[in-house]
């Protein structure tokens, strides 16, 4: 399946080394002010090629807009978003070509579906998630206009974990870092995993702020399940945590309730979120990614006839895919969040009647 959603819905396509990649963003409402500047500067957070921890791939991933908008506001017709890949070096991969890389898609690709684009992992690549920027730029504005914000950094990079959050601090930061105290820590990880030709794990913190109370769809469309549903739709993700996550699991319940007083919740051990319903608090998420698995160590592997071999990958890669992966969660929660609001809409009769009245 390549869409996500269901009032507000978006269908991506396109390979990391075709022609472009894109989205169609459905269900957005006609009037809502469409700011290409901001778009254009949420997916240049993304960007490869920005600096030493990140891939050297050079992509402008200029964004263009073809359809579903007139003099700068949505006309609620769906908007079809096109980017131009204009850095590709397919020959790096041609050493691939019948070799199944270990940690990425490649095998279970060619099992699937009896062949595979073998250049930088075709549409398996991380490169799609450009388009899912796109597409969660626009619901950030949608969200904008209800006083919602959803902000993320990096708490985890190889174990070193961030003792205080400064979501501002993380966006001035070159890793998206939440704490000063252990940046330059995280940094020498990062380039000493580089420069031995390997790659290190991080955890992207996601914080969603404002969300209304009675946002979720139970029981088969909760808030969470489809928080950490989107969140493990984005290559490389391999755990999600809502608010304590797995320390919930070995608290105490008189611990872990959050209770309630006529000013509001005492703690957030729920990360915002009760019965699948956002209760008006901060919704937090930790999002857990592996080691980028593109490494330039000697591995071993089969080809595509099962014959055992050695081999060592070339090209251009992340050394921690954590970096830009969390501009991709702000992405994907802000989609979650304005589909969820939309759908939250026709929850009670009275609010229905008042609209048609």
């Amino acid at each position: 399946m390549n869409s996500f959603g269901q009032k507000l819905r978006f269908s991506t396509f396109g390979e990391s080394h075709g022609t472009a990649i894109g989205c169609v963003l459905d269900g957005v409402p006609a009037g809502l002010k469409i700011d290409e500047e901001f778009i254009q500067s949420e997916l240049d957070r993304r960007k490869p090629g920005k600096s030493e921890f990140e891939t050297a791939r050079k992509e402008a991933d200029k964004v263009e807009i073809l359809s579903g908008v007139f003099e700068g506001l949505s006309t609620g017709t769906p908007i079809a978003m096109v980017i131009y890949n204009t850095n590709q070096k397919s020959k790096d991969y041609s050493n691939i070509k019948d070799v199944f890389r270990p940690g990425h898609a490649d095998f279970t690709y060619f099992h699937k579906y009896g062949l595979r684009d073998y250049r930088g992992g075709g549409r398996s690549s991380a490169r799609e998630t450009a388009a899912r920027v796109a597409a969660g730029a626009i619901a950030k504005l949608m969200l904008k206009e209800l006083h919602v914000e959803v902000l993320s950094g990096i708490c985890e990079v190889d174990g070193i974990k961030a003792q205080n959050l400064d979501y501002d601090k993380a966006k001035s930061s070159i890793i998206y870092a939440l704490d000063e105290s252990v940046e330059e820590a995280q940094k020498e990880a990062i380039l000493k995993a580089k420069n031995d030709h390997d790659s290190v794990g991080g955890v992207s913190r996601v914080l969603i702020k404002g969300a209304p109370i009675g946002l979720g769809q139970p029981l088969y469309y909760k808030l969470d399940s489809t928080l950490a549903d989107a969140m493990m739709g984005i290559n490389a993700v391999k755990a999600v945590e809502i608010g304590d996550g797995v320390l919930s699991s070995s608290s105490l319940g008189s611990f872990n309730n959050d209770q309630i007083r006529s000013t509001g919740f005492e703690t957030n051990h729920s990360g915002g979120i009760l019965g699948g319903i956002s209760n008006g608090e901060d919704i937090v998420l930790n999002v857990y990614f592996k080691p980028t698995p593109s490494i330039f160590k000697e591995q071993h592997t089969v080809t595509n006839t099962n014959e055992e071999v050695d081999f060592s990958l070339k090209g251009r890669h992340d050394p921690c895919v954590a970096i830009r992966g969390t501009i991709v969660c702000e992405a994907m929660a802000a989609l979650v969040v304005a589909d969820m609001v939309l759908l939250n809409m026709g929850s009670q009769m009275d609010r229905v009647a008042q609209y048609y009245s």
